[in-house]
């Protein structure tokens, strides 16, 4: 079992708040500081242990030992407030206070991942299926004192991706991250959100069944330090929260952050498994090869 607080300070990133130094992009922004660029920036990200990958549900293996999480302050709306960013981009600070003993993983941040209109924009697929978009609540190891220290283990930080599916129905457990996307009106904007919620909130009713594997950060540095976590069962999203006025209309930035369209497709590509191991969980979809 993991120990996973999110009690703390905690930043909400619109887009990946990066937790290496370096201006890089997507291919959606310019090709040129895009993922096929970013070994200048960090030699680590074509390395062979790179994120995200599809899951082949043929290809996983049962591990009755993954059991289920404990999670601490969870279930509470902490204090606040919490700052909602638009990066863009480029580097942003990330909060990391509130060190406890080991072995607790604590939230240091939230971000999203997602596609253009009428496309999916999930980083991780199941059976090559991707969703409309996907949530990475990035959290890191407490016996290391930095990120830079807990970058260079292999234990060092546990990310859960949680696939967001679109439906009809507005899901409110959204809201206050919808309602301020309105007022980013440009790269390098942050607010306050007017109020917090439970973290438990933005999570899968059913969290038990999950895969497993360990990899790397799918952004600069790219480091091999993450264990990740993805939940096979998907959080809805109405439709209009996704296109609309909401994540798809947030603009991008451009050179010299000046405001250049929007932000959209903003994924790593997916890269091939290799030799790693996927472990499902007890309870998580496994299909036989044919």
């Amino acid at each position: 079992m993991r120990a996973l607080d999110g009690s703390h300070g905690t930043s909400l990133c619109l887009v990946p708040c990066p937790l290496s130094t370096g201006a890089w992009c997507y291919d959606s922004q310019d090709p040129k500081c895009g993922p096929t660029r970013w070994k200048e920036l960090a030699p680590a990200c074509e390395g062979p242990d790179q994120s995200p990958i599809n899951i082949d549900l043929c290809l996983v293996q049962r591990d009755a030992t993954l059991g289920p999480f404990i999670f601490q302050g969870y279930d509470s709306a902490p204090p606040g407030p919490w700052t909602l960013e638009n990066d863009g981009h480029t580097e942003l600070p990330v909060d990391s206070r509130g060190w406890l003993p080991s072995p607790v993983y604590q939230l240091l941040q939230l971000h999203f991942h997602w596609g253009s209109s009428g496309h999916t924009g999930s980083e991780h697929s199941l059976d090559e299926k991707h969703s409309t978009m996907e949530m990475h609540l990035i959290h890191m190891n407490t016996e290391y004192k930095s990120m830079g220290e807990a970058r260079s283990h292999p234990n060092g930080l546990v990310v859960l991706a949680v696939l967001l599916a679109k439906e009809d129905g507005d899901n409110t457990n959204f809201s206050a991250i919808v309602s301020g996307l309105k007022n980013l009106s440009s790269p390098g904007v942050s607010i306050n959100l007017t109020s917090t919620f439970p973290l438990a909130s933005l999570l899968p009713s059913g969290l038990l069944p999950y895969y497993r594997y360990s990899r790397s950060l799918t952004t600069p540095g790219c480091e091999p330090a993450v264990l990740w976590t993805v939940f096979e069962n998907t959080v809805p999203i109405e439709h209009a929260q996704v296109g609309g006025a909401q994540f798809q209309t947030v603009p991008q930035a451009g050179p010299l952050g000046l405001r250049v369209g929007l932000l959209r497709d903003n994924f790593h590509p997916q890269q091939p498994l290799g030799r790693h191991r996927v472990s499902a969980s007890p309870g998580a979809s496994i299909r036989a090869a044919v």
